[in-house]
């Protein structure tokens, strides 16, 4: 019988390890044949390491290997396998994917077929982070309340999680308040190097969150994808992709004092988005990645999706053991990644012989401060130019002229409006106290406001602050900006000064490390005193959990339409995402979120006006209270230490007491509640017919939606708070749940009939067809205008497909498989972009939506077309190959038609397979179903 050979190079070695003789696949061997790996980028050496070490024949085959072995700058349109070590989940994406395994078992189950095969095959975490909301704050008991209340919440989800864990192989679940993922992957999961079963090779995983590669940042290739793909690893297929380029990201010098590695990061996001790096790799290297440890890589590899790139990596260096070191990774741990990374050409050397497509130079000595926003975490901007921006934006976006003024009651600088008739306000503070109230005598359209609340007479407009978070794995992660915030806020304290009454704040970190080492450091006290209590670990603001605003500031902001802002360390910004009622938000270093919630606004010169003034009316300027390197260095070599890391990862998985007593139902197979509101047998594998039916051409679709650029998941699928007029609110509504209880769209997740009403419903998406923003559209055959699932069921009755038209970037941020899934549960059959971010595009096929792109220098609006057409699409049923060219006639309502190809962005021949079959895991399920069969 023929044996196919495993090792077609001859390239397994053993290395001796700590008395261990272990296996691997050498690459050092592979130069000595004469193959150039010293010229081959770090990363790309790790992706043909993974190849050869799969190779199969079949999904990994010696022509995968040859394209990765043959890599060359200009990367090709060849697909390329990859099969991860590991998977990370956290609970929004994870409970859907959980729902789709436990539901492919179900249907396995009714095929007669054993339900327990349907199992993990890699090893999987899943960390549950995002589901505390900052309903508490400003108060010692905030953690111990919100935790209470995402329990109360989120009690069947997570028996869902936990039963899981009981059920599947390799699958564990981190329990609540624990961590955010990846600061936790970060901290603990990541070991650079794996051994299993004798064998040794690169830590490698996808995760389904976009902010995954965070752990590029300790040498680790990794990156996020939807939840449909990883569930596709995690059951054995490789994913593939073309071929990437990879950019050569050149640092030299290092960061000057005053400025952090949020600053560059958000530098770096704002570069490499003006280059364009989309779906390519960036890997960092130069004399300037000597002075960043793994916290600032990891700052940097968080971003990667803001940056649009796949991956941004760092090899494996001194710094890394360094890290690792730090946060209690074992010595012989230790001792395996050196040895094998030197043995094996994966260690950081001899950089100046690797050929890259191109490369970017950034002298980090030139860092300054910045934030970025008002909605896009490119969006840079230098503090010292805040001010004017800010006022510019305003004009802008809003037709508001700016005048300041002086009051001298407040001795702070205030903001005037004039409204869009040009009368200008005059402003006298309210003389009685009323609780709650909001008292204005101004006329119609004016933008500031006096609250009188509690004992607290105090003005809102334009430009306050209403919400100021310390959140997000982002900066977290760095105990260098965290103990930065911590010492602002202790020299706020020493100069007399506090945050402004109206500001939201809220501290929550990634980690129980962080806590620990704040108390050691004695500087909790001061960020309490400041109202930045503990509101418990996980992601809250950065995915939309900020809780509500207190009543009388959430009034005053819809009553009087005012641009209030959010300050936030995350990586996300999005329009509606933090806050729906918050307009404007800026990403920055927690040390500037501490700043910005002492001032209480954004339209202030932090560089040279007064952050605040003291009890004695003298001024306090950003200057007083920023600690130099030098005051964050010494507290950091006195506080940190492994045992923090050994204490807090030696109990993750524990959980707090209501955790422990969870009870779960028991079985292989989930026993579907008809009642749950949180979680359904979703229908996409139900009845599923042994072969994917034929391809057709799409004929005579409408167009639900028209939207223009940068549309990112958060439009399409919003993860956070929705109201009782909402088509997801009515359907609660009408299953008896109380809106008190609605929680969030991400914990909705395991319910396709709430996630399919809030596809396309985020507050701020504009569709060209409909007059109001937000979640509407115009149903054609009686032009009225409708909610978007409301036009949706009434289209699919008419048995009319549907199509959406937008513009470039479609699909940025989140890998949020529920933006393709209820894409493809609303009737839309396909997506036609100017262009896609990566994550989305791949969604959209696994789910079986047919992403189609126009020609270089095509768009609709060049075309002619309005998005009121009947549209015709034709070259879908014949011939489908990768990348193929299809044609699009545009019938208008004269009878005028607009024909023109566009490009069936199907990049390769298994995701031709994938929509052949209407996803990645009808695929998976008919090939399992098969394989049974013989």
């Amino acid at each position: 019988m023929y044996t196919m050979d495993k090792d077609p190079y001859k390239l397994r070695k053993k290395l001796s390890v700590s008395g261990k003789n272990l296996g691997y696949y050498s690459l050092s061997e592979l130069e000595k044949q004469g193959h150039g790996i010293s010229k081959l980028p770090f990363s790309i050496r790790i992706l043909l390491e993974n190849a050869l070490r799969n190779y199969d024949g079949f999904a990994v085959t010696k022509e995968n290997i040859e394209t990765i072995l043959n890599w060359r700058p200009e990367a090709s349109d060849k697909d390329i396998p990859f099969k991860p070590a590991r998977v990370l989940m956290q609970d929004f994406t994870g409970v859907p994917a959980v729902v789709d395994i436990a539901a492919l078992r179900a249907e396995t189950a009714r095929k007669g077929k054993n339900p327990e095969k349907i199992n993990p095959l890699v090893p999987v975490d899943l960390v549950i982070d995002h589901s505390v909301q900052v309903d508490y704050f400003g108060t010692a008991y905030s953690y111990d309340r919100n935790m209470e209340e995402e329990y109360k919440r989120n009690k069947e989800r997570y028996q869902f999680l936990k039963w899981a864990q009981k059920s599947f192989t390799d699958f564990r679940v981190v329990p609540p308040g624990m961590g955010i993922c990846h600061q936790v992957n970060l901290e603990y999961f990541s070991k650079g190097v794996i051994e299993r079963n004798g064998e040794l090779f690169p830590d490698t995983l996808v995760g389904t969150d976009s902010h995954t590669p965070m752990v590029n940042g300790i040498g680790v290739v990794a990156w996020g994808v939807g939840g449909i793909e990883a569930e596709a690893a995690i059951l054995g297929q490789p994913l593939y992709f073309i071929m990437p380029e990879v950019i050569g990201l050149k640092l030299i010098g290092k960061l000057p004092l005053g400025s952090t590695a949020t600053d560059l990061v958000l530098t770096i996001a704002n570069l490499l988005r003006k280059q364009g790096v989309v779906g390519k790799f960036v890997e960092v290297f130069g004399p300037g990645l000597d002075h960043l440890s793994v916290p600032d890589r990891a700052t940097i590899g968080n971003m990667s999706p803001e940056f649009g790139c796949t991956i941004t990596y760092f090899p494996i260096d001194d710094k890394t053991l360094e890290y690792m070191r730090k946060s209690n990774r074992s010595e012989e741990q230790i001792e395996l990644v050196e040895r094998y990374c030197k043995a094996n050409m994966l260690w950081r050397e001899n950089e100046e012989d690797i050929t890259y497509t191109s490369v970017l130079e950034l002298d980090v000595s030139t860092i300054e401060p910045t934030v970025a926003g008002p909605k896009r975490p490119q969006d840079k901007i230098l503090l010292k130019d805040f001010k004017p921006k800010f006022i510019d934006l305003l004009g802008k976006s809003f037709g508001r002229e700016y005048i300041e003024q002086k009051d001298r009651e407040t001795l702070r600088s205030e903001t005037r409006w004039k409204d869009e008739g040009g009368n200008q306000p005059v402003h006298e503070p309210a003389k009685t106290q009323r609780k709650g109230t909001v008292e204005t005598k101004e006329k119609d359209g004016l933008k500031t406001v006096w609250i009188d609340r509690d004992d607290t007479t105090f003005m809102l407009s334009d430009g306050s602050v209403v919400i100021a978070a310390i959140t997000s794995c982002t900066n977290t992660s760095n105990p260098f900006v965290m103990i930065g915030a911590g010492l602002v806020a202790q020299k706020a304290r020493e100069h007399g000064i506090d945050v402004k009454p109206w500001v939201k704040t809220s501290l929550a970190p990634g980690s129980k490390v962080v806590t620990d080492y704040l108390e050691k450091a004695d500087l909790m006290k001061d960020l309490e005193a400041l109202q930045f209590h503990l509101v418990g670990y996980g992601c809250t603001s950065c995915i939309g959990n900020s809780g509500p605003l207190p009543p009388a500031i959430a009034k005053a902001v819809d009553e009087h339409e005012l641009v209030v802002a959010s300050v936030l360390s995350g990586n996300r910004n999005f329009e509606a995402r933090v806050h729906p009622q918050v307009k404007m938000n800026f990403l920055m270093s927690p040390m500037l979120v501490v700043a910005y919630a002492l001032a209480g606004r954004v339209d202030i010169d932090l560089i040279n006006d007064p952050i605040s003034y003291d009890k004695n009316l003298q001024p306090v300027y950003l200057k007083d209270i920023w600690p130099t390197d030098a005051e964050i260095n010494e507290i950091l070599a006195r506080v940190l230490s492994p045992k923090d890391f050994a204490k807090n990862y030696g109990e993750i998985f524990e959980g707090n007491e209501i955790w422990r007593n969870l009870e779960i139902p028991e079985g292989q197979l989930y026993q579907w509640d008809e009642n749950s509101t949180y979680i359904k047998e979703i229908p996409f594998f139900r009845d599923i017919s042994a072969e994917a039916p034929p391809l057709k051409d799409i004929s005579n679709a409408r167009a639900l939606l028209v939207l223009g650029d940068s549309i990112t998941t958060d439009h399409i699928s919003p993860a956070g708070s929705f109201n009782e007029y909402s088509s997801a609110g009515k359907y609660l509504i009408e299953q008896g749940v109380d809106k008190k209880d609605f929680n969030s769209y991400g914990s909705r997740r395991g319910n396709d009939e709430v996630m399919v009403r809030g596809t396309f419903a985020n507050v701020r998406i504009k569709n060209k067809l409909a007059d109001k923003e937000g979640g509407y559209t115009r149903y054609f055959p009686t032009g009225e205008e409708l909610s978007v699932f409301d036009a949706s069921v009434k289209y699919r009755n008419d048995e009319i497909p549907l199509v959406v038209l937008t513009g470039k970037e479609y699909g940025s941020g989140s890998s949020r498989d529920w933006a393709a899934k209820g894409t493809l549960l609303l009737g839309i059959k396909c997506v036609l972009a100017e262009s896609y971010e990566r994550i989305h595009r791949s969604n959209l096929v696994g789910v079986g939506v047919l992403p189609l792109q126009y020609k270089e220098g095509d768009s609709a609006e060049k075309l002619g077309v309005d998005g009121k057409e009947i549209f015709t699409i034709i070259g879908i049923s014949n011939d489908i190959k990768p990348l193929k060219e299809v044609q699009v006639t545009a019938k208008k309502e004269s009878g005028e038609e607009i024909q023109f190809d566009v490009i069936a962005r199907l990049d390769s021949l298994i995701e031709i397979e994938y929509y052949r079959n209407g996803g990645i895991l009808q695929y998976v399920l008919r090939q399992f179903l098969e394989k049974e069969n013989q």
